[in-house]
């Protein structure tokens, strides 16, 4: 069984390998073929320059393909790994464009018809290599037989989300856990797998420890507990292994260089996309006539409350009767505001409370502080979400959506928190990029929700 498992991940990354050996080939051609020319360069290259020009692009292929999870087929959904891909594609060969720009010493701005050749033609070898691997994966790892164990909440929401991803796991049964564990026990043998969904923490450790016992696959839903157990330090007292908890955020060095990062992008991106905010603004004016910005209370860094920017995309009078989320199909919403809001673009205003020093580029969403006084009454854990500054993007915003609950939210969040690193900011800002086209990610809070918290209610009761 492990000695079968080796060889289908060797299949999985012989397959990485020949994706970036074709995109580096493609390269190398129009490298030797248009490029590496005295009219073109000035002086050649001698046999290692080249050669190291070459492995270069390889690196930036596999450095920004790693960025956007770009070789993870059959843990993402088919569009997500094209995007990454095609985003992958787009990003190294404009770098690269500029690189040899540079080498030629502006030069190449003549010469852009080899370089478009080749990010067409790894357009193309992407497109195609993701439903060549889909096909592959689908045959070395079919959908895996499921066992289904859950507690007093979370039920629907979790065998919804199997429903969706049918071509990875088959709910063949389910199980609550008010059964018993034994009985629990005597079944999960039947099954390829096991997902465990919210339960008490005894009876998930036990059937944790079973299936480990048996080597049956095992998936977990973790607590907040275990997000921070998961992050924690490792380390000794003798022969005695200790897990060290800091509980501090971010380390001074790393909230200097978090904050260097943020002043240096959202100005560079403020003075960029300018035009793209003067536009915007023009048109919010015009369809109404209301104020262009949207100014609102939310929090931040150790629950301080600061004014968030945004586009308006409602209606002025739009919460005359309280505070409440974007509900699916709003009618506050306005018809450009609907647009704004499906790419994200509202957002761009809070660049400026990047740079005031209020918000980070990545970070838990900034909630208002009435909703996160709501959400704290079920959840008091959720106020850990501010031992950071709020975020223009963030671990939750990429992978949950606007209607997430308040308590998977608040797991992504600390999963953000816990793992903080400068190259994981990186990650996130590229992986931003793609949910722009995802409409999933901004739909609202069900009709009769006032808040996400309602869910949080349902499943409790």
């Amino acid at each position: 069984m492990r000695r079968r498992e080796r060889y289908k991940r060797l299949i999985m990354f012989l397959a990485s390998v020949l994706i970036i050996g074709i995109q580096t080939g493609a390269f190398a051609y129009a490298w030797f073929h248009d490029y590496c020319r005295a009219d073109v360069i000035g002086k050649l290259y001698w046999n290692r320059g080249n050669w190291a020009l070459i492995a270069l692009y390889a690196a930036m292929v596999i450095v920004v393909s790693k960025l956007f999870s770009a070789f993870r087929v059959g843990y993402m959904r088919v569009l997500d790994v094209i995007l990454a891909q095609v985003f992958s594609v787009l990003i190294v060969n404009m770098v690269a464009y500029l690189q040899l720009a540079l080498i030629g010493r502006w030069k190449f701005l003549t010469h852009m018809g080899p370089i478009l050749r080749v990010t067409g033609f790894n357009l193309v070898a992407v497109l195609c290599w993701v439903v060549f691997m889909r096909w592959i994966y689908a045959r070395i790892y079919p959908p895996r037989e499921v066992l289904l164990i859950y507690g007093n909440r979370g039920y629907e929401s979790l065998s919804k989300k199997l429903a969706e991803r049918k071509d990875k796991y088959v709910v063949k049964g389910s199980m609550n856990v008010s059964c018993g564990l034994e009985a629990i026990k005597e079944e999960i043998p039947k099954y390829q797998a096991v997902m465990i969904g919210d339960l008490p923490a005894h009876e998930r450790n036990v059937l944790v420890k079973f299936c480990f016992e048996r080597n049956i696959r095992c998936y977990c839903q973790p607590k907040i507990s275990d997000i921070m157990i998961m992050s924690s330090e490792k380390i000794h007292m003798f022969d005695t292994p200790l897990l060290l908890f800091r509980n501090c955020g971010l380390t001074v060095e790393k909230q200097v260089i978090k904050r260097t990062f943020d002043l240096i992008c959202s100005v560079l991106m403020l003075i960029i996309l300018s035009p793209v905010m003067l536009i915007i603004a023009l048109l919010v004016k015009l369809y109404d006539g209301g104020p262009v910005f949207y100014r609102q209370d939310r929090l931040t860094l150790n629950g301080k409350v600061f004014q968030v920017y945004k586009f308006r995309s409602m209606r002025v009078d739009s919460e005359k009767n309280g505070a409440r989320l974007a509900r699916k199909g709003d009618d506050r919403i306005t018809p450009v505001g609907r647009v704004l809001r499906n790419v994200h673009l509202d957002e761009l205003p809070q660049l400026i409370n990047i740079i005031q020093g209020d918000m980070s580029l990545v970070g838990p969403r900034p909630e208002r502080p009435e909703i996160a006084a709501e959400y704290e009454k079920y959840i008091p854990e959720f106020s850990y979400r501010l031992k950071v500054k709020a975020g223009l993007t963030g671990y939750a915003q990429v992978y949950g959506k606007y209607n997430t609950t308040p308590y998977d939210k608040l797991k992504l969040d600390l999963t953000y928190i816990e793992n903080y690193s400068f190259f994981l900011d990186l990650q996130l800002l590229a992986t931003t990029a793609k949910i722009l086209f995802q409409k999933e990610n901004t739909e609202g809070v069900e009709q009769w929700q006032t808040t996400a918290v309602r869910e949080e209610k349902r499943d409790q009761d």
